[in-house]
């Protein structure tokens, strides 16, 4: 049996140490999302593709472990890798929000005055993305290659540029495709159960989607993680 990793302890009851900073704010204690208003720039998976198909499989098992209940899960349709971090309701908050712009101004307005300077931005080099682990609530990725990881830098610093905001992680920002949120923790019998289907479907990741069939990137609105809308999309050249 697999050891239990430091990183699937931290969402075991005896740690507790996952982050809940979002519940009753982004999720209630039942799984279900409540409203927090907002926009982003993320890659969603493309549609159809081997990617979406594993990734949902692999969610579906997870669903159907003892005690799924303790994380809420996205939707399939809302699974993304967020390039680049909009604005949101709840963080009105310098270095989070664009500094000539009013913290008081409602988030649709916001998200138009956003969207007027990103038809303006001229997307760089199109990049590649590898799955680096997999943990209860979702992926950890990156470029696939050196090269791909310095693509990705360029267009996180060309978007601060244009928007005007640097979050404090900026160059330091972990990327992710969310599954689900922590609510409560896993009990001791749990554990290794959990282990051996995270170890399982890391591998089936990798194996069935070495390269991640992710979209171009795109700004998208949101009224809750169940759907993110996309309004401009960044077209990129074709690599080669």
């Amino acid at each position: 049996m697999n050891a239990i990793s430091p990183d699937l302890m931290r969402f075991s009851a005896e740690k507790a140490t996952a982050p809940t900073r979002h519940l009753g704010i982004r999720y209630n204690d039942s799984g279900t999302f409540l409203p927090e208003p907002g926009n982003t720039i993320v890659c969603h998976l493309v549609e159809g593709s081997a990617t979406q198909r594993v990734l949902t499989d692999v969610r579906t098992r997870l669903m159907a472990l003892p005690e799924a209940d303790k994380f809420a899960f996205t939707p399939t349709s809302s699974l993304h890798m967020t390039l680049f971090q909009g604005i949101i309701e709840h963080r009105r908050l310098a270095d989070y929000w664009p500094p000539d712009l009013s913290f008081e101004t409602p988030i649709g307005d916001m998200t138009a005055l956003m969207q007027a300077r990103l038809t303006y931005f001229s997307a760089p080099p199109p990049f590649r993305v590898k799955i680096i682990g997999l943990r209860p609530l979702g992926l950890t990725v990156e470029g696939a290659t050196a090269e791909d990881r310095r693509i990705m830098s360029v267009w996180r610093d060309a978007f601060a540029d244009i928007l005007g905001y640097r979050h404090p992680d900026h160059d330091a920002y972990e990327f992710h495709i969310t599954l689900s949120y922590f609510i409560r923790g896993l009990s001791d019998v749990a554990l290794p159960v959990w282990q051996a289907a995270l170890s399982e479907g890391l591998a089936e990741i990798a194996a069935k989607a070495p390269i991640l069939e992710l979209a171009p990137p795109a700004f998208c609105a949101f009224s809750d993680m169940n759907h993110f809308e996309e309004l401009l999309v960044f077209d990129q050249p074709p690599e080669g």
